[in-house]
């Protein structure tokens, strides 16, 4: 066989940079070369495999949420915004990782946020609304209507595997979903001794189940590496497990890997986590790309985002003037931690104050810890400081005025705390001559191309039918309401 026959053998990667869109690209790329010296020509890992970009809207709305993103990208369809694996008529789809697994390949879900949010969901269960986590983790493990269909899973979201009695969890019934897996022979990690041990994949036992964290992992600028793992690092060792899983097998496999977290910066308004998230995602697929050349079997990786959060602009108008043409990334590489982290900072400091003296105290803590250190900004006001006193017990409101001093000051502009409905970018790569060609000719995925098209395709490359998948899937049960 030729690299230009049909492989008889194959593995497909499915990264999803959740919420990332073109000026998240720009913005990461010129800070990384701003904050490591590098010159302006310098990409980043996904930029030298651009093909096309990728329309978003579902099916109500030109503005999609990531269910809906998520079901095109599975199912080879668009739903309702909140519909996981569902149509618009609510009844179940069937997805991309269940036809696969269906055909012999084994499965895995990789993610920075929890491991039954939208994105993995949306490839693993059947639920009429995204907020059922607790029925989407049960159909995960083994509750679905074909059985146990993911083999490996490493993410956050332990909360929705532990009944509430328990510490870190809110189930709301009484089942421990943890402990019924290690009953069923799952491996189970929790932390980063255990994902450790796992040796970088060459010490897995399938099935794994791996929930770092109650819920999101850290955001990448807030991460302790000692305690969570990078997402580069969970991305190799799940890579590395099933490569060695399938080694002697008919079959290769399927892997979601999905820089979730991206998105959330988005909604936050937080442009010194947003560019580092992006980053973070950008080392993964280095991993990714890595693994594609050192395997011998034929391998493809497709790459795009749900959709684009946050409306960013690589530049903002602060005065009513005319603008400056400028914006300024050695603000963000000036701050070292989230809005998100930082509000929990100044919370748990806030309820030290007990008397006048400690206010007066606070508020130097403020502009040394807070701004000077954390923050970066050596210019400000004591009208800063005077409200962030003030929205000190009122988080959200804190959240949104720490996360601008930082945007004003770089002048990166932001146009909603939601999703926006731009095209977002497409990003591809493989070993192979014929996985190659499938990518650019007809049917492929260059140039623009709907969101549900990504599915018609990497079902085309696995010689999968999705609609098979669905009958069997009606002729099962309908999802739960």
């Amino acid at each position: 066989m030729t690299s230009f026959d049909k492989p008889k053998k194959q593995n497909v990667i499915f990264m999803v940079s959740d919420g990332m869109g073109p000026s998240s690209v720009t913005l990461a790329r010129s800070f990384k070369q701003q904050r490591d010296h590098l010159p302006f020509g310098e990409l980043l890992h996904f930029d030298k495999h651009l093909i096309g970009q990728v329309r978003t809207s579902s099916n109500d709305t030109l503005v999609t949420d990531s269910a809906a993103a998520g079901t095109a990208f599975s199912c080879g369809l668009k739903t309702y915004n909140g519909g996981i694996a569902v149509d618009p008529f609510k009844n179940p789809c069937g997805t991309v990782l269940e036809a696969m697994k269906l055909d012999g390949y084994l499965t895995g879900l990789v993610t920075t946020t929890r491991i039954t949010d939208a994105t993995p969901a949306s490839l693993s269960a059947h639920v009429v609304s995204r907020k059922q986590e607790d029925s989407i983790a049960e159909q995960q493990l083994w509750e679905h209507p074909f059985g146990s269909i993911v083999d490996l899973l490493i993410g956050g979201g332990r909360c929705h595997f532990l009944p509430s009695s328990v510490s870190g969890g809110c189930r709301k019934d009484s089942r421990n979903l943890v402990n019924e897996a290690i009953a069923k022979n799952y491996t189970y990690v929790s932390d980063r001794a255990g994902f450790d041990a796992l040796n970088n994949g060459k010490n897995v036992s399938l099935p794994l189940l791996g929930l770092l964290a109650p819920k999101d992992i850290p955001y990448d600028i807030d991460r302790n590496a000692s305690v969570y793992p990078s997402l580069a690092e969970t991305a190799k060792t799940a890579l590395t497990a099933l490569s060695k899983a399938t080694e002697k097998s008919e079959q290769g496999f399927f892997i979601l890997i999905e820089g979730a977290r991206i998105d959330h910066c988005g909604h936050h308004q937080d442009a010194a986590a947003h560019v580092r998230e992006v980053l973070a995602f950008d080392d993964a697929f280095k991993e990714v790309l890595d693994f594609i050349d050192s395997s011998d079997v034929p391998t493809i990786l497709v790459s795009a985002s749900d959709h684009e959060t946050g409306g960013l602009g690589v530049a903002r108008q602060v005065q009513p003037e005319y603008p400056d043409y400028l914006w300024y990334p050695q603000v963000l590489v000036n701050s070292t931690h989230s809005g998100e982290f930082l509000i929990k900072k100044v919370a748990a400091k806030e309820k030290t104050i007990s008397s006048k003296f400690d206010a007066a105290a606070f508020s130097g803590w403020i502009a040394e810890e807070i701004f000077k250190k954390d923050l970066g900004i050596l210019d400000y006001t004591g009208q800063e400081v005077r409200n962030v006193r003030k929205l000190a017990t009122s988080p959200d409101d804190l959240l949104k005025y720490l996360n601008n001093m930082v945007s004003v000051r770089s002048q990166t502009g932001w146009t909603t705390g939601g999703h926006s409905g731009g095209d977002v970018s497409v990003y591809a790569y493989s070993n192979n001559d014929y996985l190659d060609t499938m990518l650019y000719e007809r049917g492929g995925l260059l140039g623009n191309v709907e969101n549900a098209d990504i599915a018609t395709f990497m079902a085309n490359v696995a010689n999968v039918s999705l609609s098979d998948v669905t009958q069997l899937l009606r002729d099962a049960k309908k999802p739960k309401a």
